[in-house]
């Protein structure tokens, strides 16, 4: 498997993340067995969170962890979510902040975290509290690298802007929502990800499965049993399997391997239940679309573009 610089850090990750919320859905032996299986194919980044289970699949993780060459992997995990009743169990005040990174040292079995996320915006918490408090975290050792999930442009760039003008730690990595389904976030996320040196970890990269082709098997009336596919999605579908018949994959292959050759993507978060997932989307490396087969799943996949960004891509520069 492929080692990418995550972003402009020094950091190496593998082209695939193993993400690991299934882990709290299937027993642990097979957890094991996908981790095996991933980490014998040349991965090395997994990615997980304290809501997971409420911990239980950080706890999973650090199980198999036990034993092996930890400085060999990436593991990433994620703070914000609410773990438990009380009123500072959940945002990212100093204090949760604090409380959490232990708490999943500890369900880790490490004594180190390699990626550090923000998993969601915290309206409640001064910025500065929670970028300082990273910062801090970096410092002591305990976090080697902080990365953050699901925020819009402005919040992202204020984020880098204060990081920079404190001198703190920023951001190396996004881990936002991307796929053929969901191409948002090529209007300014990821402009300004590319723009700022951040690697970019997409999560959902299969759409919740949808882009495996389990939902939908080119016959309008499978596609339209499942109330979630629009006509605009089918018409992404179609072209999925089109180009998976005429490549020789699978649907899920095809729609990694596209979502692998964007650019500014680093390295796709898989979810995979058992070892036959697994070696379906590890199918999507080692070989490459062709430009025609890229250009209709570009086509098909795309969607009219809301004012502003149909003005600014119209737009010839300014001389």
């Amino acid at each position: 498997m492929e080692q990418r610089r995550l972003g402009r850090s020094g950091l190496r990750v593998s082209e695939l993340c193993l993400g690991t919320l299934t882990f709290t859905r299937e027993n642990e032996e097979e957890a094991h067995r996908v981790l095996d299986a991933f980490a014998e194919a040349g991965g090395t980044f997994v990615d997980t969170a304290d809501v997971y289970g409420n911990g239980v699949a950080e706890e999973v993780l650090g199980r198999w962890l036990k034993g092996r060459r930890r400085d060999g992997l990436v593991i990433a995990t994620k703070v914000c979510g609410r773990t438990g009743p009380a009123p500072n169990d959940a945002g990212l005040s100093r204090k949760h902040v604090l409380q959490a990174v232990d708490a999943s040292l500890r369900r880790l079995g490490t004594d180190y975290i390699d990626l550090y996320q923000t998993h969601l915006w915290d309206p409640a918490t001064p910025l500065t509290e929670t970028l300082s408090t990273l910062d801090t975290l970096v410092r002591s050792g305990k976090v080697r690298y902080l990365g953050a999930g699901n925020l819009a442009p402005a919040q992202l760039q204020k984020s880098l802007d204060l990081a920079d003008q404190h001198g703190w730690e920023r951001y190396v990595c996004l881990q936002p929502l991307y796929n053929l389904l969901h191409r948002e976030l090529e209007w300014d996320l990821l402009p300004t990800s590319r723009a700022e040196g951040l690697g970019v970890v997409p999560w959902s990269p299969l759409d919740g499965g949808r882009l495996s082709g389990r939902h939908h098997h080119g016959q309008a009336d499978d596609a339209a049993a499942d109330p979630r596919v629009t006509a605009p999605d089918r018409q992404v579908l179609d072209a999925v399997l089109a180009v998976a018949a005429a490549a020789g994959r699978t649907p899920a292959q095809v729609a990694l391997r596209w979502l692998l050759g964007r650019p500014g993507v680093t390295a796709p978060a898989i979810g995979v239940r058992h070892t036959g997932q697994l070696a379906d989307n590890l199918g999507a490396l080692g070989w490459e679309l062709t430009a025609g087969q890229r250009r209709r799943l570009d086509e098909a996949s795309a969607r009219p573009l809301p004012h502003p960004y149909d003005l600014l891509h119209r737009s010839p520069p300014i001389p």
